[in-house]
């Protein structure tokens, strides 16, 4: 199969924006389990920012490259290297210190979003931004990161949301979180070959939406 230039470029910007959203997603577990009292992140090399510490082979750069080289409408499923942590180690409670841990993960990617909104805006009032410049700042660091924020939250194991749903729930419906760290692996995966994971990220991708049309009514290219 032949690939143009543009296709070409378009997978190596994807490829390179994903493993900086995944590698500070990372780091905001490993970061986060630190400041806890859990030091196993710091022993494997977890507590870094160099991206050779948290991407998979498989996961992080080709399962990347094959859904930005495949048709339009080829499902996107890729992963980091997770962090391993040991809540026995947590100066608070087991459940809490989860929940912190997987939090911060996507509040890391929220993070980057917010850097790339100022960086945009910056640019476009120093009069340096270019039109294409613009377009791979908002599809390639601002959509990626929030839609990776919002899809890890969703309260389904193994994705963040799940350790996060079970600290947030009371003690008489931890019932739940049990419920789905028992089946949720299946209905993540009926979830990725059906329409429902669309419908579920629907509100999501309109949040995405009205942060895009905010700032490209502040940035002038």
């Amino acid at each position: 199969m032949d690939f143009s230039t543009e296709q070409l470029r378009t997978a190596l910007l994807s490829l390179i924006a994903f493993i900086v959203a995944v590698t500070v997603h990372e780091f905001g577990h490993a970061w986060m389990a630190n400041r806890l009292g859990d030091d196993l992140p710091r022993t494997q090399g977890r507590l870094t920012l160099s991206p050779l510490a948290h991407i998979d082979l498989f996961g992080t750069i080709l399962m990347p490259l094959v859904a930005a080289l495949a048709p339009a409408g080829f499902p996107f499923l890729a992963w980091g290297k997770p962090v391993m942590t040991n809540p026995k180690h947590y100066r608070i409670s087991p459940r809490l210190g989860d929940m912190l841990v997987s939090l911060m993960g996507p509040l890391m990617n929220l993070v980057l979003a917010i850097v790339a909104s100022l960086a945009l805006w910056a640019s476009s009032r120093a009069g340096v931004l270019t039109i294409s410049t613009a377009q791979a700042g908002v599809e390639y660091f601002l959509v990626l990161n929030l839609r990776l924020m919002f899809f890890n939250l969703l309260p389904i194991p193994p994705l963040d949301g799940a350790p996060v749903l079970a600290g947030v729930l009371p003690e008489r419906l931890q019932i739940i979180p049990r419920f789905l760290r028992r089946y949720g692996f299946y209905l993540f995966f009926v979830l990725l070959l059906t329409p429902g994971l669309r419908w579920l990220m629907r509100p999501a991708d309109r949040l995405t939406a009205a942060w895009v049309d905010v700032l490209m009514r502040h940035v002038h290219v």
